[in-house]
């Protein structure tokens, strides 16, 4: 059995707030089973310089994970001098798939900053913040009467091989032992953004990452749902 007696093909609860804090244009806190996540969402009218003059916006984002999100303290980054390669790639994967749920050229002009902190890390913290991220933004957009700009939810979520069978939303206990990892990240429920798929212990095959793949798409078109949910029932 799985920790919390989850089937196989079972996400941990999710719960999506909005309007989490008062100053960012979108924030939001998501709680993927006991990580937890902090995202918001800031708007300013200006480009990085490469983009000046080309007619579009930008996305970017930042992540980080705060001293005592897990078991063991551990220094800030801002202390040590500079962020770990980890953090750098986890920053720059959700930028790339938070850039896929806007239409960069209709808030030519703007920056739209995602911050991403994890305040509870139990498994997940990239794919839950992916999610987290694009209620977050859709809601930075209407701040600015710039809704129509956003394409659809993006949201990501692990799946992984543990003990020979396919599993869905690894926590840390399955994640740890897991003989393959993935990451899988789709705009709506129809189109892949990315796919980050390593075997860290037995090598995977054909049959495993359609079975993986499977599970992925289930998954997000449940967490589609919940993003789109915080909406309907607080429009």
């Amino acid at each position: 059995m799985r920790p919390n007696d989850r089937k196989f093909d079972e996400l941990r609860t999710v719960s999506i707030k909005r309007n989490f804090t008062k100053n960012a244009a979108g924030s939001v806190l998501i709680s993927v089973g006991e990580t937890k996540v902090i995202c918001t969402a800031t708007i300013e009218d200006d480009v990085p310089r490469f983009l000046r003059g080309s007619g579009q916006g930008w996305l970017t984002a930042e992540y980080g994970m705060l001293p005592g999100a897990t078991t063991e303290r551990f220094d800030r980054e801002a202390a040590r001098g500079k962020q770990s390669g980890r953090t750098i790639e986890i920053q720059r994967l959700i930028g790339r798939s938070l850039r896929r749920c806007v239409d960069l050229e209709q808030i030519a002009g703007t920056t739209i900053y995602v911050d991403c902190d994890v305040i509870q890390a139990d498994g997940g913290t990239r794919t839950a913040s992916i999610t987290g991220g694009a209620v977050a933004v859709r809601d930075a957009l209407r701040t600015i009467d710039m809704e129509e700009a956003f394409l659809g939810f993006v949201s990501a979520v692990s799946v992984g091989m543990v003990e020979g069978d396919a599993r869905l939303d690894l926590e840390y206990a399955e994640d740890s032992v897991a003989d393959t990892d993935m990451n899988v990240v789709m705009l709506n429920t129809d189109s892949f953004v990315e796919i980050q798929g390593t075997a860290e212990g037995i090598a995977f095959t054909h049959d495993d990452l359609k079975n993986m793949l499977v599970l992925a798409r289930k998954g997000i078109s449940e967490l589609q749902s919940c993003q789109r949910g915080v909406f309907t029932t607080n429009p």
